[in-house]
């Protein structure tokens, strides 16, 4: 029988809506029966978690965030960003890689139901992303989301330097994604492109979002993939080389990507669900550990030492102010933030990247040597934790530069 985890937020004390509470248990459940398992040796091969992927699509999960008139789960911002941590509590490369895989459905199908659309556009759309959707909900299609290119792109200071040219019938892609995860194993590419005007300099504005066909040609994968942390995410280069995609690959309509990104910057945080489970995760250990309860280990209690007990106090009050702190920023998002919501969801983004990896990294302090070895899933955490901080396009230093600069400064403002 499976031993099932407390929650990392409580449904009562959080006061989570009835479907918050049932999709978290879902997640815990599973969590512990199917990722745990198996975290290890997508770490230690550094390869992709395709067996996940197959119970994930047969559990529904492929489909959280596809609306339930369609066919999926119908989950919101907030119930997602929930569920995801909990997955991350199991397997940190798991959970990140099914957020590039959800934010396909998220982006397209809530977060725009928030945005402005001309009617016929909006039914065109609708139109578009059942074609995605049902290709998910029926053959359990994984769908990424190829980000970084090298440049200042992903961080949304350039216009993307992968292209898109408009041709009859639809766009001929051209480019290069770097650290592009699930390269090799997801059936399309969420590819965000710029859409070039002849000779017209590329513009954010023109940025499009269109699913690549693996099988396209003109899409290759090249490169290694061999990785501190998170190595189960295959990361690999993507190249593309007059890819040809219809004009039913659109995600979103053109332009409507930029208006997400200006209007509902609150999508970018959905990398933070990961992290915030590897919290947990560490401070779970830490705790079984000290009790003489964790697996693999020998019944030995440590816990009446005061220099353990003042440790995961330390743990317990870093876990706690980053949960709230989250709690708070995934409960207000939403279109159009005020200038205080953004700073908080700025510092929960910070707060959640590097507590991951302070508590994971006073855990293997507290619990000494065993939890140093690889036969224990604690030492996976902390190197997965340490990843966090370095994902664009809300890296924890670019979190501190906007922080900083938008406290001090009111739109507009110069010196």
């Amino acid at each position: 029988m499976t031993r099932m985890d407390a929650p990392i937020f409580d449904p009562a004390a959080f006061r989570l809506t009835a479907e918050e509470a049932a999709l978290t248990a879902k997640a815990r459940e599973f969590g512990a029966r199917v990722l745990a398992p198996r975290a290890a040796r997508w770490d230690r091969e550094a390869s992709f978690p395709t067996d996940n992927y197959r119970d994930m699509h047969r559990e529904g999960l492929l489909g959280i965030c596809i609306p339930a008139d369609e066919g999926g789960l119908g989950a919101g911002f907030r119930a997602y960003c929930l569920t995801a941590a909990e997955l991350g509590r199991y397997c940190g490369a798991t959970a990140l890689t099914w957020n590039m895989h959800v934010c396909s459905t998220l982006w397209t199908g809530a977060l725009t139901e928030d945005l402005e659309m001309e009617a016929d556009t909006r039914a065109v759309h609708r139109r578009r992303r059942r074609i995605h959707y049902d290709r998910i909900l029926r053959d359990g299609a994984v769908y990424s989301q190829p980000f970084s290119e090298g440049g200042a792109a992903a961080a949304g200071a350039a216009a993307f330097g992968t292209t898109a040219r408009r041709v009859d019938g639809g766009f001929l892609v051209n480019g290069k994604k770097i650290f592009a995860s699930l390269a090799g194993h997801a059936e399309y590419y969420g590819i965000l492109c710029t859409e070039q005007h002849d000779e017209q300099k590329l513009s954010r504005r023109d940025t499009l979002y269109l699913g690549v066909p693996a099988t396209a040609p003109g899409v290759t994968v090249e490169g290694e993939w061999d990785p501190l942390g998170m190595r189960g995410t295959v990361s690999r280069n993507l190249l593309f080389k007059d890819v040809f995609v219809p004009e039913d690959a659109a995600l979103m309509p053109a332009g409507l990507y930029f208006q997400a990104a200006s209007r509902w910057p609150h999508m970018f945080l959905t990398l933070s669900p990961t992290y915030m489970g590897l919290a947990q995760a560490a401070y779970d250990f830490c705790v079984r550990y000290l009790r003489g309860e964790q697996p693999g280990t020998p019944p030995v209690k440590r816990r009446m030492y005061p220099t353990k007990q003042i440790a995961v106090a330390q743990m317990r009050v870093m876990l706690e102010a980053t949960k709230a702190l989250w709690f708070q920023v995934i409960t207000e998002a939403g279109p159009d933030p005020t200038k205080e919501q953004m700073l908080r969801a700025l510092a929960a983004q910070h707060t959640v990247m590097e507590n991951a990896n302070a508590i994971a990294t006073l855990a293997i302090r507290t619990c000494g040597g065993q939890s140093m070895l690889k036969s224990l899933p604690l030492e996976r955490i902390y190197r997965d934790s340490r990843c966090g901080a370095l994902m664009l396009p809300w890296t924890a230093e670019l979190c501190l530069d906007r922080i900083g600069r938008e406290a001090l400064y009111e739109k507009g403002e110069t010196d």
